[in-house]
């Protein structure tokens, strides 16, 4: 039992850590009003994620175009995870291209690219990053750890605490992106 219990002080001191750092909010509200921005244009939130991240991306776009809290009209957003195009991707191009391809495919100036990494550095979010900047969308970006690549390459960057494990890192960014979610709901 012990254990268990462990589990959930260790999340509460990467939240607590989370908390203690001001910057963190300021982030989400220039995110929250990049993905405001970018509704109100007509363009679209393209997200991804690899394992877990791509789970978040999923959930993140699913709320959007479905429903977070509020009812109110459907959101532009969709999550790259579409099997045929992931493996017809990985087979043709190689895994390293699974997000880009999609980007290059849909994405377009104006769009936001919301790309998660608790590392900051998958081969193939870092990859979607360059297509989407090469097609002058902008760029949000959950991570862990130091931020790794991408805390270079973002326009705004989310950082969750660095702590030993993965799972830390995606406790925040779901409570980032259900953060997001709302300030969207609300601004709409």
């Amino acid at each position: 039992m012990h254990q268990i219990k462990r589990h959930f002080e260790q999340a509460l001191t990467t939240l607590e850590a989370f908390l203690q750092n001001n910057e963190n909010f300021g982030k989400i509200e220039a995110a929250g009003k990049l993905l405001v921005e970018a509704i109100n244009s007509g363009n679209t939130i393209i997200s991804c994620g690899n394992g877990g991240s791509m789970c978040d991306a999923m959930h993140f776009a699913e709320e959007l175009s479905g429903r977070y809290r509020n009812d109110r009209k459907a959101l532009p957003a969709i999550a790259i995870s579409d099997p045929s195009h992931l493996t017809c991707v990985a087979n043709d191009y190689g895994f390293a291209s699974v997000f880009s391809r999609m980007v290059e495919a849909i994405g377009k100036k104006g769009d936001v690219l919301f790309a998660i990494s608790t590392s900051g550095n998958s081969e193939n979010v870092l990859k979607a990053i360059e297509s989407a900047k090469a097609k002058g969308m902008k760029i949000i970006g959950l991570t862990g750890k130091d931020g790794g690549k991408m805390s270079s390459v973002c326009d705004i960057e989310i950082r969750a605490p660095k702590t030993d494990f993965a799972d830390r890192a995606q406790e925040i960014h779901i409570k980032v992106i259900h953060s997001l979610i709302d300030y969207v709901e609300r601004h709409i």
